[in-house]
């Protein structure tokens, strides 16, 4: 008689990401190419947890054996108060979006704002003395303005429409164990358009301009941006939202949110599996499934 070989795939091999919705996410596609491309035999799923079952959902990834979870929203700062451990970076940024499940105990990290890092770097793009701008005031803000001024940005202002949100981010920033010094200005004053003026590297943190409400824009005059300014935009859907065309057009540097997706991403493999994801393989498997979807 003939055994059937398992196709289980054992403890400690099954990851996935947690979110709601999540069905949209780029990141199974992303994952599991880069473990076909490693020859890795492990799988990576897409999980759908409304907020009330959240705790259910952290308690499942002891109870499966699963190796480790990626967090979206609107779970990344809910999350913290179930896991065992946080680590300092996620504590400051206030926000966790990868767990690693060690033998029943989950700790959490933050790979947003290094992969953030990463993909300035990949770019050439240089942040230590060029002022920076950040644009939004919440989560994906907190973690860029953290690691700008970890990496030694020269002067920082954060604009948002709410300034009491701002000033609120700014006072944590100042808080943090790594110090970070922030200005705050609102939408259109004197104070923001001199930060514009003046900025090297402006970074979209809002969802301005995220399908379907493509024509909106954080930032409606490009042109008070300096020729050499890279303009930033986390967003990745659609691939080049209304302020990157508009910045391309007046021929600056442009960057979409596929490339802190995928660093992020590839980061969080150094605590899954102690190694960096293979950032080629997984750019490319992510926009092919953001192309295939409308």
């Amino acid at each position: 008689m003939t055994q059937r070989r398992s196709t289980s795939l054992g403890p400690g091999r099954m990851l996935g990401i947690l979110g709601h919705p999540v069905a949209h996410s780029a990141s199974p596609a992303m994952h599991n190419a880069a473990f076909a491309a490693q020859g890795m035999h492990a799988l990576y799923g897409a999980f759908d947890v409304p907020p009330p079952q959240l705790e259910k959902a952290i308690a499942g990834i002891r109870t499966l054996g699963l190796l480790g979870v990626n967090v979206t929203i609107p779970h990344k700062e809910a999350v913290m108060a179930y896991l065992d451990e946080v680590a300092p970076t996620a504590r400051q940024v206030g926000a966790v979006n990868t767990i690693v499940n060690r033998g029943g105990r989950l700790i959490g990290y933050n790979t947003d704002g290094w992969g953030f890092l990463l993909s300035l770097e990949e770019r050439g793009v240089r942040v230590a003395g060029r002022s920076a701008v950040v644009l939004g005031a919440g989560g994906a803000a907190r973690a860029v303005a953290l690691h700008l001024g970890m990496a030694g940005a020269g002067r920082l202002t954060i604009i948002n429409r709410s300034r009491s949100r701002a000033e609120f981010l700014a006072a944590d920033l100042a808080r943090a164990k790594n110090p970070v010094r922030a200005e705050v200005a609102d939408p259109g004053s004197e104070e923001a358009r001199a930060a514009l003026s003046e900025a090297g590297l402006v970074v979209n943190c809002t969802p301005l301009g995220m399908d379907p409400d493509t024509e909106s824009t954080p930032l409606e005059d490009v042109g008070l941006l300096p020729a050499d300014a890279v303009v930033y935009d986390t967003i990745y859907r659609p691939l080049e939202t209304r302020l990157l065309r508009e910045a391309r057009r007046r021929g600056l540097i442009t960057i979409n949110g596929v490339a802190m997706l995928v660093h992020q991403g590839a980061c969080a493999w150094e605590y899954w599996f102690g190694r960096r994801g293979p950032v080629d393989v997984m750019r490319a498997a992510a926009l092919a499934a953001l192309e295939e979807r409308p």
